[in-house]
């Protein structure tokens, strides 16, 4: 056998080799849907209680929006009773990797409403919040309309504060540290505006970027899974929380179907 042609059998058996175990870490992909066992639900708020009650009329949904009234849909059951706005996320997996650099969590104040409704947060990485709002048309507000973002710690009934910032201009922005203390015990963050209650999200502690927040029909995809079981939670901050146990084919995909009671 010629050097050569021994050299390149050689190369393309290591090339194998080192091709398999990639392979075999391609994982797998969730796929599913997250529907409530109850109905819509919604509060009013009158908007002469608060702050900028000619601006915040001016948001853009109108479904949230009726005459003198802010409409705050805490949940929102569409097609099939697909649950909008649900985070499914899986809970076994610690990626250090991942964690550590996570870029942040992005909110903005828009129209007198933070978004987005829910979202993901990672303990002790940056939660990012800036405020758009102004109104030309209002003396005290033309460079800004007040926001003050205060976030939460929630473990069931009880809260402790994270952060509580004024945004006072247009274009101003708060950058600050997720301080979690009971995340590993099922915490959530909630933000909220001290100026305007109506103004509120909430975002579910993750450690790996195995998770998704569901379309507004409740459907939901995770890929590049690792191969295996993993437990699993579809989570809601109003409607509540469920988990189960997916097993995940290599290379293939994996249909979980949660349904949320409160």
């Amino acid at each position: 056998m010629k050097k050569g042609l021994f050299i390149a059998m050689f190369a393309l058996v290591v090339a194998s080799f080192l091709a398999a175990p990639l392979a075999s870490y391609a994982g797998g992909t969730i796929t599913g849907k997250v529907t409530y066992a109850g109905k819509a639900e919604e509060k009013e708020f009158s908007f002469a209680k608060f702050p900028n009650p000619k601006f915040c009329p001016k948001i853009p949904k109108k479904e949230l929006s009726q005459g003198d009234k802010r409409l705050f849909k805490s949940i929102e059951v569409g097609k099939d009773g697909g649950l909008a706005h649900a985070v499914v996320s899986v809970t076994d997996i610690e990626d250090k990797a991942f964690m550590d650099g996570y870029k942040g969590t992005d909110v903005v104040a828009e129209f007198c409403e933070f978004l987005p409704y829910t979202g993901v947060v990672v303990k002790q990485k940056n939660f990012h919040v800036e405020n758009h709002d102004n109104d030309p048309d209002d003396p005290k507000s033309v460079k800004g309309v007040l926001h003050n973002p205060h976030s939460f710690e929630v473990m069931g009934a009880s809260s402790s504060t994270i952060f509580n910032i004024g945004l006072a201009e247009k274009g101003s922005k708060l950058d600050k540290p997720a301080v979690l203390r009971k995340d590993k015990q099922g915490s959530m963050m909630r933000l909220q505006c001290d100026q305007h209650e109506f103004m509120q999200s909430f975002f579910l502690p993750v450690s790996s970027p195995y998770y998704a927040v569901v379309k507004d029909d409740g459907t939901f995809e995770i890929k590049d899974v690792p191969a295996g079981k993993h437990k699993v939670v579809a989570w809601h901050p109003f409607a509540g929380k469920v988990e189960a146990e997916v097993d995940v084919p290599e290379g293939g995909k994996a249909e979980a179907k949660f349904q949320v009671k409160k």
